[in-house]
């Protein structure tokens, strides 16, 4: 019976104990009596756990700085710690990886990454962002323990059940890897894989164009053309995580055939190649894309004409999304992004003319957070920020480095 009440006493305190981190994490710093309003429990029994938690190094007062003498005083108000511990986002491209690692206030640690040839396998892949995460943890002093988790983002669809990649374009590398598994054992640490595109939409939602917006449509203007959904401030997978593939939404149930096997796919009038083949007889094969940006940024008509033509048919599929999910913000990333007005004036025309009025208005605004890898594994970091299971008992586990248990 005694051994009987101890773990239930043991196991009470765990839980008041992870309650108040809770509490903390969601609303930040927090006075002790409103922690004890809060949790439901005496302001004496809240003052017990501060004090431990603080000399564990998981609570700090508020105007104390992270790194300075943790010594359990009292302070007026308590937050968690932003550097109890470490999240880690690591995001592959067709040509390299980035990873970045944040603190719990999503403050950067260190971020850096790695060029790859197009034709590296994906267990190389793996394997070269595993030493890029190794040598930000050795360069920062920190210790694999210290990680939370790592959010991981690589092209095309997850199986969000078996954490399997499918096929979108044939012949990526990553077709068919079990990515979930592969990374966990490579990493040794807990993982979520989700696709690139979506962790970009994540990261813009956090700490970019779609800051403090609930129902957010994120999409990317690249070789590809996928999207991030965030509804109701949470990122919306689909049933078995294939939701978010604007590129392949067909406008054109005749057009061309797709690598994907449809027919008329949006990628194919509205992807850089499909871009990029209609702009160089206008400005000449040896023009890049940042010259033909430019030229047509400045007012080049025949440039104009062919970006007028893309945001008129990007627009339109807009509007059937904004019919239908009535977000409050798309954002707009990817290289053509960088096209500006020249590209979103015309699909704001087109969501005017073809959505319903009541939705019509939408917010249409560009990204940014930039182009690259970075982008991706910044929203790496803050998904295992918004959706490890339970962050309270994972942070409670631990002693923050330094802090004598």
């Amino acid at each position: 019976m005694k051994h009987n009440a101890g773990g239930s006493l043991r196991n009470l305190r765990r839980s008041n104990e992870e309650q108040l981190i809770a509490l903390l994490l969601a609303q930040g710093p927090l006075h002790r009596a409103e922690l004890a309003r809060q949790a439901g429990v005496s302001r004496t029994t809240v003052s017990t756990i501060v004090s431990e938690l603080m000399r564990r190094g998981l609570i700090i007062a508020a105007d104390e700085e992270p790194g300075s003498d943790l010594d359990g005083r009292a302070g007026n108000r308590l937050l968690v710690n932003p550097r109890a511990a470490v999240v880690a986002g690591m995001n592959h491209t067709f040509d390299g990886v980035w990873v970045h690692l944040s603190d719990l206030a999503a403050g950067q640690i260190a971020s850096s990454g790695e060029e790859l040839d197009p034709d590296t396998p994906a267990a190389e892949r793996i394997a070269a962002g595993a030493s890029v995460l190794q040598r930000l943890l050795d360069a920062a002093e920190l210790d694999k323990p210290q990680v939370i988790g790592v959010g991981v983002g690589v092209p095309g669809p997850i199986h969000r059940e078996t954490g399997v990649v499918g096929v979108s374009l044939p012949g990526q590398p990553w077709s068919h890897v079990h990515a979930a598994e592969e990374f966990e054992r490579a990493l040794g640490l807990p993982v979520t894989v989700e696709n690139n595109t979506r962790l970009e939409g994540v990261a813009e939602t956090r700490w970019g164009a779609g800051r403090g917006v609930a129902n957010l449509l994120y999409f990317g203007l690249s070789s590809g053309i996928g999207s991030a959904l965030i509804l109701d401030g949470r990122l919306y997978r689909g049933a078995v995580g294939a939701a978010g593939e604007l590129g392949h939404v067909s406008v054109s149930v005749d057009g061309p055939p797709c690598p994907c096997g449809n027919r008329g796919c949006l990628v194919l009038h509205a992807g850089l190649p499909a871009v990029l083949a209609a702009l160089r007889p206008v400005f000449g094969e040896e023009a890049g894309l940042e010259e033909m940006l430019a030229r047509t940024a400045a007012g080049h008509p025949a440039g104009e004409k062919v970006f007028t033509g893309v945001g008129t048919v990007v627009g339109q599929v807009l509007a059937n999304l904004c019919n239908l999910l009535n977000p409050e913000r798309v954002v707009v990333g990817g290289e053509l992004s960088r096209a500006d007005e020249a590209l979103l004036g015309p699909m704001r025309d087109a969501i005017r003319r073809h959505a319903l009025p009541l939705v019509r208005e939408v917010d249409l605004v560009p990204a940014k957070l930039g182009l690259g890898a970075r982008v991706g594994a910044l929203g790496g970091a803050a998904l295992v920020l918004s959706e490890t299971p339970d962050l309270a008992a994972a942070l409670n586990r631990m002693t923050v480095k330094g802090i004598t248990a």
